[in-house]
């Protein structure tokens, strides 16, 4: 405290600078200049110009300390208001947020008039229509049911007093005697579903580890000539794929990055395999292969007229081209990625001197997973597919799903297993399986990493995980007579029919729609089936944890991560079912919408900002549709996103949530309960339950109940 006011505490603290505040403005009270010690500020000046020691009491002197006292208490009252006003305004922001998604109406019309949406909905309201019934119960005291005689007074027509109180009672019975059985049967599968399940999930942490410790990873051949010493290495014919459809964002970087990549150009061919059906985003791929063939890079532009099997088709006709018999491997990669220039390198050495691998696969990496929570959540499931399932598969196993972008083919491997299908919405799945069928390995290099990115919008990510999930249930159902009799064995058999398919493509969805959409809801509302606190706690946050641990950045989003998981258990399982039995919505392949911001960032360190090729004259208006393009996505990218409100998910996750913690506390209560000892309170002299405190319940004698059970017996008799 500064010796100016110490006359307020009565003592003075030695050794403390003096503190002057001066106000500039009066009327502005937030204008104050703390100045550092001087002599001036020792002394005190009165009316006789008579400087006087610092410690003079004089009235003046505590006027005026008063008043600076007094002007240092408005300043924090003013900054305090300043505060309060600045949560107001972020309140009313928020709430004007929530009113304007709420307002913008459905997001996706096709799915709105989908049936299996329907039943959800239905679901939903039932829910809350039987959460409206046991809240009214519960007040009313009709919940402390405990045994058949109680059940029975409930149900008895003459205890009826009301139309509710009868509705409730004949609800109570139809739980009692038909659904609760039924329910508790559904649950006890799908329970040992999950933990076969979670076991498999255990097993591929393990092998994982396992990776971690010793430090596996797929080696070169003896011999393999290492390709960054020079010309002389190891250098094959090489053709490079990139199928595109009405890619306007992302087409001049993705071609960029292929044309960058370091390999010798008499053995090397891009091709540019493009469906789209847009005429301007046609004419500007067809300008950016022009100027990088006048740069002398070997790359071809394709347009198909009749757009057939979309990917797929397109690859097929693309390999039915007559120089593609020169060329012993393919890369392929989507539009949104790209490989570092060294990625060839990397890669095709692993075919040398192997004639039985077939595949080389890259893991994918992420440029905008921190764009949005969405994306952030994607990361985590990615990451573990990746990290642990397809290097622990491609380790231990020599097989995994191809990932349909980011890998290399053996071309012979290619065609020995058929070549592409258009049967199915996941080719690259369908050729992995083919090819395993027919003897091909396969290799995965986790530390190789092509960038790309994930779908920031729900619409785009639904629309994706639908088709990701609906085409393997197609594929199992074409692939199961081959896979029986194919000449692999039997263990392998097993592997794809159980574990590749059964567990992780069709139980994996099935149970974690119904156990933890279905069941753990309806718990809620049939006490008599319970689900055991490990299965709806322990279990899924230990699943949870081992999820997350490839991607530790991610720790925070665990309880989002869990909530959102069970909630597009929906989609997952709508498209399970529409592929299995070959619904329409099955057959759909809708081009996931891609923003470009996998581009900007990386092949600024691989070209130039205006690069020699793109210096001569492009075709009318090419260029400022170019800049123009560039423009809108500047735009877009600084513009605030206004994300929508989905009703559905929210209210799905919102009623998962309080299932799971009403369960959670019930068994507290019941473990509670049972602990109390002392009769009169929730336990009678005979060891029986007794009703709580304010609630009046006919307890029946032994006598009365066997006149109940007769009764029961004649009424259903008659």
């Amino acid at each position: 405290m500064a010796p100016l006011f110490s006359w307020l505490w009565g003592k003075e603290i030695q050794g403390v600078p003096p503190v002057v505040v001066k106000m500039e403005n009066p009327d502005n009270w937030s204008m104050v200049e703390l100045e550092s010690p001087s002599e001036d500020d020792f002394l005190i000046t009165t009316n006789d110009n008579v400087s006087l020691p610092h410690n003079y009491k004089g009235e003046k002197e505590k006027n005026k300390n008063a008043k600076q006292l007094t002007w240092v208490l408005l300043l924090k009252a003013h900054k305090a208001a300043g505060c309060l006003t600045s949560i107001a305004s972020a309140l009313f922001s928020f709430g004007s947020v929530i009113r304007r998604r709420l307002t913008t109406g459905k997001t996706d019309t096709s799915t709105g008039n989908n049936w299996f949406y329907s039943c959800i909905k239905v679901f939903l309201w039932l829910s809350l229509i039987l959460l409206g019934f046991e809240i009214a119960a519960y007040y009313k005291g009709w919940h402390f049911i405990t045994s058949t005689k109680d059940l029975y007074t409930l149900t008895n027509p003459l205890a009826v007093k009301g139309v509710f109180y009868l509705m409730y009672s004949l609800w109570v019975l139809i739980r009692v005697e038909y659904l609760a059985l039924l329910l508790q049967l559904l649950a006890n599968v799908c329970i040992v579903l999950f933990l076969i399940q979670s076991l498999d999930r255990l097993m591929l942490c393990l092998g994982c580890f396992w990776i971690r410790i010793k430090k596996i990873r797929p080696v070169l051949k003896e011999g393999s000539v290492d390709l960054e010493v020079g010309d002389g290495g190891y250098y094959p014919m090489v053709l490079v794929q990139i199928p595109m459809c009405n890619e306007k964002e992302v087409n001049q970087q993705a071609i960029a990055a292929m044309c960058s990549l370091e390999w010798p150009k008499s053995k090397l061919l891009i091709q540019i395999l493009d469906d789209s059906d847009d005429s301007m985003t046609q004419m500007l791929i067809k300008d950016e292969v022009h100027k990088w063939q006048k740069d002398g890079v070997n790359i071809v532009y394709r347009h198909r007229v009749i757009r057939e099997g979309y990917k797929a088709g397109n690859l097929k006709s693309a390999m039915n081209c007559s120089y593609v018999k020169d060329y012993e491997f393919v890369a392929i990669f989507d539009a949104d990625f790209q490989p570092s220039p060294d990625f060839l390198k990397r890669t095709v050495p692993y075919f040398k001197d192997n004639e039985e691998v077939g595949l080389v696969q890259a893991r994918w990496s992420f440029v905008n997973k921190e764009e949005n929570l969405l994306t952030r959540l994607q990361h985590i499931n990615l990451a573990f597919h990746f990290e642990v399932e397809q290097q622990v598969n491609g380790i231990f196993l020599n097989f995994f799903g191809f990932n349909g972008t980011a890998g290399v083919w053996r071309i012979k491997a290619l065609e020995g297993s058929g070549g592409w299908l258009e049967r199915t919405t996941v080719e690259d799945m369908d050729i992995a399986v083919r090819a395993h069928l027919h003897g091909w390995k396969f290799i995965f290099l986790n530390d190789v990493e092509c960038q790309c990115e994930v779908p920031e919008s729900y619409e785009a990510y639904r629309k994706q995980q639908h088709r990701w999930h609906s085409g393997p249930m197609q594929l199992f159902r074409l692939c199961f007579p081959a896979i029986i009799e194919s000449n692999i064995s039997i263990w392998k058999k097993g592997n794809l029919i159980f574990l590749f398919f059964l567990l992780r493509k069709l139980i994996l969805p099935f149970y974690s729609f119904t156990l933890f959409c279905i069941i753990l809801p309806m718990t809620m509302f049939i006490p008599e089936a319970t689900l055991p606190t490990w299965v709806v706690c322990y279990v899924p946050a230990t699943m949870s944890f081992l999820n997350i641990l490839p991607s530790p950045i991610s720790f925070p989003f665990i309880v989002p991560y869990l909530l959102f998981e069970n909630t597009m258990s929906v989609t997952k399982f709508n498209a399970m079912i529409s592929g299995l039995f070959q619904l329409g919505s099955s057959y759909e392949w809708i081009v996931t919408k891609k923003s470009g911001r996998s581009s900007e960032g990386d092949l600024s360190l691989l070209v130039d900002e205006k690069p020699k090729h793109q210096r001569g004259i492009s075709e009318p208006n090419l260029g400022d549709l170019k800049e123009e393009i560039k423009q809108k996505a500047r735009k877009s990218s600084r513009k605030k996103k206004h994300n929508r409100i989905y009703t559905k998910e929210l209210a799905l996750a919102f009623l998962l949530l309080t299932a799971a913690i009403g369960d959670r506390m019930l068994s507290l209560a019941l473990v509670r309960l049972c602990k109390l000892e002392k009769p009169g309170k929730f336990w009678r002299d005979d060891g029986d339950i007794a009703s709580p405190p304010n609630v009046k319940t006919q307890i029946p004698t032994q006598e009365e109940d066997q006149v109940v059970v007769e009764q029961m017996v004649k009424m259903r008799a008659a």
